[in-house]
Formats: C-alpha cells, structure tokens, sequence
C-alpha cells in the first residue's frame, strides 16, 4: 500500500512550505514533492505601477536577501532605458551584495547548518539549534555573532538600511560612502580575516567528518544554472551559464535567459519548477545555488577562494552532483565576498560622490536585471510602456527553484 509521509511546516526554510514523500510498499520513495502553499502576487501588483517603485517594493519578498531583490530590479530597469551608471555607483552596489553575502552565508552554516552537523541529525531537535551552539561553544557563537553583524551593518552604511534597502535607483545610487565609515569597516577588515579563515577551517572539518553520508547521500546528477564574467565567478554582473549533469555548458547574455530556460506549473504547489530546455521537463531540471555557481565556474575572483575552490575542484570533481557539498562551496564563497569587500572598501573611487547618472528617462521598453543571490539566481523581466509604467513583470526566484525540494537538507 502506498504511503505518504507529510512534513508539514518545513523549518530552516526561508518562507512557508510543506514536503510530501510518498512511499512504495517496500518503502522506497516514489516521489518527493515541495508545496509552496503561499502566494505573494509581487508580479502582479507590479503592474501598473512606475518602475521606479519596484526597487522600493520587491525586497520585501525576502528579508533574508531583499538586497539582490533591491539590485535585480534595478538593473532591469536599467537595462529597459538603456541607462549607464557611473564606475563608483556600481562599485558600491558590488561592495552592497558582498555584504549581503558575507552575512547570510556566516547566517546559514551557524545557525542552520552547524547545529545538525555538531550534534548529528538524529540529535532532539531542542539540540540542534544555533542556541545550544553558543551555548557549547561560546567563542564559535560569538564569532559568527561578529560575522553577521559586521556584514548586516555594512549593509546598511551602503543601502540606507541594513533590510529592505532604498538607495540604489535607476541612473545609480543616492547615498555615498563616507571616508569615515569606509575606514571603520576597513579597520575591521583583519579580523574579519582570522574569522572566515577558522570558519572555513570548522567547515572543512565538518566535511570530513561526514564524508562517507555526503558521498552515498543526495548524489543526484542535474542541470546547474549561474552567472559567470568571463568564467570567473561574480554575483553583481556576467553571463548566465547553463551546464548539463555532464559538464557540458552554455552562456547566454542575461536578456537571452529564456531562450536557456523555462517555468513549468507544478498542480501541487503556486512556485514553478525552472528547467533547462536542452533538457526537457523534467529532465532538465535545474539547481541554482552556491554548489551550482561553484560547477559553472572556471575560477574564483580572489585569491584565498581560488586556493580553496582549487582544493574544492581536485577532489570532486566537475560537475559535482554530491548536493551536501553545496555547504563546502558556501564557505568558498564566503572568504571570496569577504576579500572583495575589502579590495572594494580600499578602492579611492569608493567614497566618490559622483554615483548618479542624472540623465535618466523612462522609456517603452523591456530589460533584464540578474544578481546571484545567496540561494542562486534571481531575475527580474520588466516590460514598461512609454511613460515608464510597468506593464509586465516577471520573476525567477532562486528559493522556488525545484532543487528545494530534492535537496533541502543540504540547502
């Protein structure tokens, strides 16, 4: 007789979810389906409204991440009206989602991550927490405290607030970075160093440590999808990457994405499964993430991630389908976001006040805007008419994407 088991909310999961397992007799899976039982309607309300708002209004989809939600809608904007901003405001949007990273990836592997792989998965859930991990180890919660604060507020120097930010605008950015602040998050930067440097030392262990269940575990082949300059890794601009289970892979320009993948409408669930077309649905069903970005990559834009993502590539491999080392590949990405806010904040152009193209004009149009997000991609797709009212919106968010629901122990 078949059997359906029901985890019913899913925790440690950025919004509301539930995941169905259905079971043969012999109790091998037949099926494993995620049901976001949620609507948020941004692409809708998005309609008729200036596109100039959107900036505005679509962080609040995620307080986890609402600077790529900030940026992405930007630079679709952007991109529609065929607008040019200057060197120093695109330095400090780069220095903002670097931040962003630096903070939710510390954010992810303490507070959810750490807590199953210190005490183990089958531990009582009163255990694993970030809770009882400060309280085990005090000077490891008082670090990543440090870690997640020093991002957060440099969030928040940049974008006006450290959530839901406000100050980058179509043409540029409205707020500049003073010579003072820039140097009181710079005089941190040292620190900041030893800590990612012993973060990335805890996560190795832990990898190790559970080697033999990240081989046998979730070692499931798909289609990886992330933005890539040149082939080297950026989360701010670059080309979108399609790679088979196979290695093989493709680039597109960011307003081409469609012609790379597509939304199937799942019965089960108000999110969309995003395939590769090469592939078919749903055989081309992709996974956006720190592990995927880490399989479309050639290199790392720094140097201390490109010697740990060299070690990261020599044992396994590319495209590595082992999903539990997608918390391996957060920590990569983590030194990376840390040495570009500091080669940023020490950038002279950084503190220029001259971060806005005053030359704006909204125009008929459509435009493209892609960031990576922590969790993948994130694109935005406007149409706007004339007068620069938003006729069409549409949006690919990386936490609907269906690796959730294969994988959403290793996420």
């Amino acid at each position: 007789m078949v059997k359906e088991l029901k985890i019913e909310p899913i925790t440690r999961l950025e919004g509301h979810g539930d995941v169905k397992i259905i079971l043969d007799d012999d109790g091998t899976v037949q099926d494993v389906k995620l049901m976001i039982t949620s609507t948020r309607f941004f692409e809708k309300f998005a309609e008729g409204r200036q596109a100039e708002f959107l900036p505005r209004i679509t962080p609040r989809i995620c307080g986890i991440c609402p600077i790529p939600h900030h940026l992405a809608p930007t630079k679709a904007i952007e991109d529609a009206w065929g607008i040019e901003i200057p060197p120093a405001a695109k330095k400090l949007r780069q220095l903002m989602i670097n931040a962003k990273q630096y903070s939710s990836h510390a954010l992810h592997f303490f507070a959810l991550a750490a807590p199953d792989f210190l005490y183990g998965p089958l531990a009582p859930p009163e255990k694993r927490n970030v809770v009882s991990v400060i309280k085990a180890l005090p000077e490891v919660g008082a670090m990543a405290l440090k870690m997640m604060d020093f991002g957060q507020l440099l969030c928040g120097e940049i974008g006006g607030k450290s959530i839901h930010p406000v100050t980058a605008v179509p043409g540029g950015m409205t707020k500049v970075l003073s010579e003072e602040a820039r140097d009181k998050f710079l005089a941190q930067i040292d620190e900041q160093v030893d800590f990612a440097k012993k973060t990335v030392d805890l996560g190795l262990k832990v990898v190790n440590d559970y080697m033999d269940v990240i081989k046998n575990v979730a070692n499931v082949p798909t289609w990886y999808i992330g933005m890539t300059n040149e082939g080297v890794h950026d989360i701010y601009e670059g080309k979108f990457r399609v790679m088979s289970p196979e290695g093989d892979f493709e680039d597109f320009e960011p307003r081409d994405y469609l012609d790379a993948i597509a939304e199937h409408v799942a019965p089960h669930s108000y999110a969309t499964h995003v395939f590769a077309k090469k592939g078919g649905y749903p055989d081309g069903l992709v996974t956006t993430n720190c592990l995927a970005r880490l399989n479309c990559v050639d290199s790392m834009a720094t140097p201390l991630a490109q010697a740990a993502f060299e070690d990261f590539r020599k044992l396994l491999g590319r495209p590595c389908h082992l999903q539990f080392t997608s918390h391996w590949a957060r920590l990569i990405e983590l030194v990376e976001a840390l040495e570009m806010i500091a080669t940023l904040l020490k950038d002279p152009e950084i503190t220029s006040r001259d971060i806005k193209n005053p030359d704006v004009q909204a125009k008929e149009g459509r435009g493209v805007g892609m960031v990576e997000a922590p969790r993948g991609s994130l694109i935005y797709d406007l149409v706007t008419d004339g007068k620069g009212i938003v006729k069409k919106l549409n949006q690919m968010v990386a936490t609907k994407n269906p690796h959730f629901a294969a994988f959403i122990a290793a996420e």
